[in-house]
């Protein structure tokens, strides 16, 4: 009927019916053959970035090119997002409250808070381990929580609630989003910073000299020129951020825009690399270098029965680990080496091994087996002759290490876990009153430790992400520190890791350091550690800002 009267249809969030596109795809081409040229039909989705991926897997290609796109999104600068936070309030607003003061300052901060855990997404995991839906609903119901709070407040003649503010903004309000726990950390660090009392007396939002303007003096429209005027240039220092992560952010952007570039160029652009002969020297090169499987039968058969250590049993595990990878990397290219001689039938598995090969990536049915990891094959492939080289010292020699290698095990939490055990047997006593404390030693060159710790164990493999390291003089140990220009994943010195139970473990001056296996932190997530702060440093929200934490690969 619209279509022929001329009128305007609007169908909102089509993302979320995607089975039924096609059938709109189909009227659309229909009416298309009647429709007067008055006529307009308007799509609406969700950015589904943030969430399911690229807009043109949950749309039909053929309604994309058809649709004249226009995008509505946060902008990505700070200056942008908080002028577009603040626009989400009014005067009016400021003269609902009773405590306008308190709260001119307070909503302002909260504009502020709200860009920050915007614009921080950009940085990528450093920034965020996952991709958050926040949106402005958090923000305009906060500030509505807020003006409820300091009404109640003045009515009753009580002091402003800063803690209970900050609990429902950071664990309700936008916490309800968040579902890492050190993501939740950064969440509320920031709202410590900046929702306080201090914000009624010039408090620093950021640094270096960005503060909060004087709420007495301030109004709706003032605040407005206040951005436009006294906003500083945009800087990762703002988010709490070294320099360094902006290296990161254009690195991942720039890797972004060519897969974009490869993913929409359609698939006569890979067509070439389906070759599979192509593939047979780097299947040659692969296959001289893969070692053969450990012998755990001969490894076993030299450890008696009250040998077995938490030690021994988590290299045997982790030597079986090892031998089920290279059999499948073993089989899957001796069948490809077939498929191209003509001895076997081409599947889909071949196909993509070929392709794996020849693109230089780590094929999908080996990761399954494996570790995570961001490396391209070769520099994939030498990481795991490493780790076979270290498990048959270890494994076959019975004996622990002078250090480990925490890097190159499948399980790193399990040879954790062993170092808890065997002290909790020592001293007798039950394991969930055990956890470890690590202290960093001087040296980063393994093969400078000679002997094993008194306690403990020691192992190396650390990478710092988002700070760097000092070394201490003598025997005294190092402390985290600021990181250095262009130095983006320092290698971490050798550290010696031992048990101590749960009430004697002291985190005074120590900063709560997460543990990831790879700079994607989020699920590979490994442990917490403690790493020593500089003895006049007693806040370690400065480290959290910076998404300071211990990678176990440099990728």
């Amino acid at each position: 009927k619209a279509a022929k009267d001329g009128g305007w249809v609007m169908l909102q969030n089509v993302h979320l019916m995607q089975a039924w596109l096609k059938s709109l795809e189909t009227a659309l081409e229909f009416i298309e053959e009647f429709a007067v040229p008055e006529f307009r039909c308007f799509l609406t989705s969700e950015p589904p970035s943030a969430l399911q991926g690229p807009l043109w897997p949950l749309l039909p290609e053929a309604l994309l090119q058809r649709c004249v796109k226009i995008a509505d999104e946060a902008p990505t600068d700070l200056k942008s997002c908080l002028r577009r936070a603040y626009a989400k309030f009014s005067q009016n607003t400021i003269d609902q409250c009773q405590k306008p003061r308190e709260f001119k300052a307070t909503l302002f901060a909260l504009c502020f808070f709200h860009a920050l855990i915007l614009g921080r997404a950009k940085f990528g995991p450093q920034g965020w381990s996952k991709k958050y839906p926040f949106n402005d609903g958090d923000l305009t119901i906060c500030g509505q929580v807020l003006c409820n709070y300091l009404n109640s407040a003045e009515k009753l003649g009580t002091e402003v609630p800063w803690p209970d503010l900050r609990y429902i903004f950071g664990e309700i309000m936008y916490g309800g989003h968040i579902t890492d726990f050190w993501d939740r950390r950064v969440c509320n660090t920031y709202l410590h910073n900046l929702i306080t009392v201090e914000l009624l007396n010039n408090l620093t939002l950021a640094p270096p000299a960005f503060k909060s303007p004087d709420a007495s003096k301030m109004d709706y429209v003032h605040y407005q020129k206040f951005v436009e005027e006294r906003f500083p240039p945009e800087q990762p220092q703002l988010f709490g951020l070294h320099p360094n992560a902006e290296v990161g952010f254009l690195t991942s952007q720039g890797i972004s825009i060519f897969k974009t570039v490869q993913g929409v160029s359609g698939s006569d652009a890979s067509a070439g690399v389906c070759d599979l002969a192509a593939s047979q020297p780097l299947i040659t090169k692969y296959m001289e270098d893969l070692p053969a499987d450990l012998d755990m039968l001969e490894f076993r058969s030299k450890v008696k029965e009250e040998d077995y250590t938490p030690y021994i049993i988590t290299s045997f595990q982790e030597s079986d680990r090892l031998n089920l990878l290279l059999q499948e990397i073993r089989n899957s290219m001796t069948e490809l080496e077939l498929g191209i001689s003509g001895q076997l039938n081409v599947t889909e598995g071949m196909e993509s091994l070929s392709e794996s090969l020849q693109l230089n990536r780590v094929n999908e049915a080996w990761q399954k087996l494996a570790y995570p990891s961001l490396k391209p094959l070769s520099a994939w492939f030498a990481d795991l002759i490493a780790r076979y080289e270290q498990l048959t010292q270890w494994a076959g020699g019975r004996e622990l290490l002078m250090s480990i290698w925490i890097s190159g095990l499948f399980n790193p939490m399990a040879f954790l876990t062993a170092v808890m055990q065997v002290t909790a047997r020592h001293e007798t006593l039950p394991l969930d009153y055990m956890t470890n404390r690590t202290r960093f030693l001087n040296t980063r060159d393994p093969l400078d430790i000679t002997s094993l710790p008194q306690h403990g164990v020691h192992i190396h493999g650390f990478f710092m992400e988002g700070a760097s390291w000092e070394d201490g003089k003598g025997d005294d140990e190092g402390y985290i520190a600021d990181s250095r220009m262009k130095e983006l994943y320092p290698v971490m010195p050798v550290a010696n890791v031992f048990s101590v139970q749960v009430e004697h473990m002291d985190w005074s001056h120590m900063y709560h350091c997460p543990v990831f296996m790879t700079s994607q932190r989020g699920g590979t997530y490994v442990v917490q550690v403690n790493a020593r702060m500089d003895p006049d440093d007693n806040d370690e929200g400065h480290w959290v800002l910076a998404g300071a934490a211990l990678l176990m690969s440099d990728d």
